[in-house]
């Protein structure tokens, strides 16, 4: 399903209301809309333990097949996946009742306006880590599914990428319910909406792709994954990244390990190529700087003989 944003839902909530849960009456308090999705939107709310997500949807079995895999990825061995659940309940307002979980306020960048201000070479260490993040959520039998810049965050110090909106996580092996255009291989005809690792890694290229391109593109012509190696090839800082971005694109990663292990190496290319870049760089300076001494010298020495060539004449006179 294409991820729409939710422009008039019953549920929509008045900035500064308040409400207490039905079941287990914890007050909130609506401050901000934090965003909008297929199955729900989320809002910043103050409650009685500080300030949390709260995400208020329509469709009962959406949001508890969400708040199963938050309950889910709270289990899982390691780096936490996604924000933490706090709460689960009903909000009961004039235009009905709708269910809401609380979870984690995470406070932090989106990953483009991180590397757009920290510098292009925090992509590779972030994608790293989103890497292995998703090595671990595939290896318990999910995928993310609507993987995309606006569901990733930047926490820290130190520097660390944290998972937002788990709405599109599906099982492998079904089809993927909730995707945005841009980041889906179905859109831009390199795959199927099958649920398995490579349609992740397909998006987690098209991510990086567009900390490059912030404003995205849309698909043109029937070769869309020759427009897709122009874009790469044509800015300088995806050049380093061009193979594995090329594998990503075309399916060819069966795991997430696989391609981390070949961002790392294309990290220390790109280190490599900056050093050779800025040896070559002091070397032209040299040459540059000898040769400005030589044409000093020559122009000195040209007068020097002019001057002794006129003396010469002036003695003749």
């Amino acid at each position: 399903m294409k991820n729409n944003s939710t422009k008039n839902p019953a549920y929509n909530l008045q900035l500064g209301s308040k409400f207490v849960g039905k079941w287990h009456t914890k007050p909130y308090k609506i401050i901000r809309i934090l965003g909008s999705g297929a199955t729900g939107t989320v809002y910043l709310a103050e409650s009685d333990i500080g300030q949390v997500a709260l995400k208020v949807g329509e469709d009962n079995m959406a949001i508890t097949s969400e708040v199963n895999v938050l309950k889910h990825f709270s289990k899982v061995q390691g780096q936490v996946l996604g924000p933490s659940l706090l709460d689960v309940d009903d909000l009961v307002i004039a235009q009905g009742t709708f269910p809401f979980y609380a979870m984690e306020y995470l406070k932090g960048k989106s990953l483009i306006d991180y590397t757009q201000n920290k510098g292009a070479e925090w992509i590779g260490i972030l994608v790293i880590q989103l890497l292995g993040d998703l090595a671990r959520l595939h290896k318990e039998g999910w995928v993310f599914g609507d993987l995309k810049p606006d569901n990733l965050l930047v926490v820290g110090p130190p520097p660390r990428i944290r998972w937002l909106d788990v709405g599109g996580t599906t099982l492998i092996g079904r089809s993927i319910k909730e995707y945005t255009e841009f980041y889906d291989r179905g859109y831009w005809g390199l795959g199927s909406r099958k649920a398995e690792p490579s349609y992740d890694l397909f998006a987690v290229a098209m991510i990086v792709i567009n900390c490059m391109y912030p404003k995205r593109f849309d698909k043109q012509g029937e070769k869309p994954l020759q427009q897709l190696k122009q874009k790469i090839e044509a800015h300088p800082e995806l050049m380093p990244y061009r193979d594995v971005l090329f594998k990503a694109l075309q399916g060819k990663y069966s795991e997430a390990t696989f391609m981390r292990k070949d961002v790392v190496q294309a990290i220390s290319n790109r280190s490599s190529y900056k050093h050779v870049a800025k040896k070559e760089t002091l070397k032209n300076k040299k040459k540059k700087k000898k040769s400005s001494y030589f044409v000093e010298f020559f122009l000195l020495f040209s007068f020097l003989i002019l001057a002794y060539i006129l003396y010469l004449f002036g003695q003749m006179m």
